[in-house]
């Protein structure tokens, strides 16, 4: 096997979350233990951390991780003296070729079976399969990490008492799991859009395997608006990566992105999902993303789509903000004050303080950024509150 350049900190946490939904998913599928398969995965990477950085990366680090897991599962079973059945099926798993296109798939509708509590289906999805932290699942829910992990371990405990089996759920049951499948795809997306953790703004092969799955879902599903319309918004976000950052690793506000630097392969096939999308919550934020990368952004358009969504403080941020730029600043800071529930949500303050900015309201506006920059946890976003404060 031969091996690539040794082994970088930095790059081996890439590796790790890039590849570890992927291998826990395959070992899921076989041995039917979330935590059996979620332990080995974590063997199988202190073995990475010790190894690669002085002999290499594997030229194909999912399946060494994948392989080096099962011997890992292999080991803990054989200790137990059970599950005989699964040690067979675990042997015949291939290095290269083993992994089965769909298992990741089929662990999400497992995980979003309706025996689960809405929240919950979302939350084990995230964890087992877009890589994210304990703590990072806990920031999407607002929730705190000692709630989460208990949520996380209930739940895995009802999929392992109630038999829930491990495939694609039938035809006639589709409906019913989609909605969470749909909302755990676009977190994953959304973590990888804008890192919570990290020294990065985007976490990339988060939003690769999102849109993969995405795709996924599109196939399985060719009947269904649902699938197009966050496929659809997934890909005109993506398509602005490479602009949302300057060559200094500066964020960059869509406003001022050099549009060369978009992927307009990938803004083309995002308007061609978003005109056959369903009329829900995706494909109008699909039409609302699609409005982003028009010739000339219609914010009075974008501020009527986002009042045709269901109501959320999150929703009505971004309205108001429309309307800021659609009829100025004054009546976009009105509507955001009389918003609830943000107030620990940094982008609620930057909203604020960049309209106040606008209104020549210096100190009120420096005021904003600074809670903003308190509670902001990415570095990207945070070095522009701080080049934003000093301005103020």
């Amino acid at each position: 096997m031969r091996r690539g350049s040794p082994g970088h900190p930095v790059r081996l946490d890439r590796l790790f979350r890039q590849e570890s939904g992927r291998a826990v998913a395959t070992l899921i599928r076989l041995l039917g233990d979330f935590d059996l398969a979620e332990e080995a995965v974590q063997d199988a990477w202190l073995v990475a951390v010790e190894r690669w950085p002085a002999e290499g990366i594997p030229r194909n680090p999912g399946a060494w991780i994948t392989t080096t897991a099962r011997n890992r599962a292999i080991d803990r079973i054989r200790r137990a003296r059970v599950l005989e059945t699964k040690l067979a099926e675990l042997e015949a798993l291939t290095t290269e070729e083993g992994e089965v296109p769909d298992d990741r798939l089929r662990l999400m509708f497992t995980c979003c079976h309706p025996a689960l509590a809405a929240e919950a289906r979302v939350a084990l999805t995230l964890r087992t399969l877009g890589g994210l932290s304990v703590p990072e699942v806990a920031r999407a829910f607002l929730v705190a990490e000692p709630a989460m992990a208990k949520r996380l371990v209930r739940a895995k405990r009802k999929i392992a008492d109630a038999g829930i089996a491990y495939r694609v759920p039938e035809d006639e049951e589709l409906p019913h799991r989609l909605p969470s499948v749909l909302a755990a795809v676009y977190l994953i997306f959304n973590e990888g859009y804008a890192a919570t953790a990290g020294d990065a703004l985007v976490r990339r092969e988060l939003c690769d395997e999102a849109i993969r799955l995405g795709r996924l879902l599109v196939e399985l599903m060719p009947g269904r608006g649902e699938p197009r319309g966050l496929l659809a918004l997934m890909l005109l976000h993506h398509a602005r990566r490479d602009a949302r950052v300057d060559a200094d690793g500066r964020l960059v506000l869509l406003a001022d992105q050099d549009r060369s630097l978009w992927h307009m392969d990938e803004v083309h096939e995002g308007r061609a999902y978003a005109a056959a999308a369903a009329d829900d919550e995706y494909g109008i934020q699909a039409a609302i993303a699609a409005e982003h990368v028009a010739e000339v952004t219609d914010w009075a358009r974008i501020a009527e789509l986002y009042g045709a969504l269901e109501p959320s403080p999150v929703i009505d941020l971004n309205r108001a903000v429309a309307v800021a730029m659609a009829e100025g600043p004054e009546r976009g800071l009105a509507l955001i004050d009389t918003i609830e529930g943000l107030d620990a949500y940094h982008l609620l303050h930057a909203a604020r303080a960049d309209l106040l900015r606008r209104l020549g309201r210096a100190g009120d506006s420096r005021a904003a950024y600074e809670r903003a920059l308190a509670l902001a946890t990415n570095p990207v976003e945070r070095e522009f509150l701080e080049g934003r404060l000093r301005d103020a």
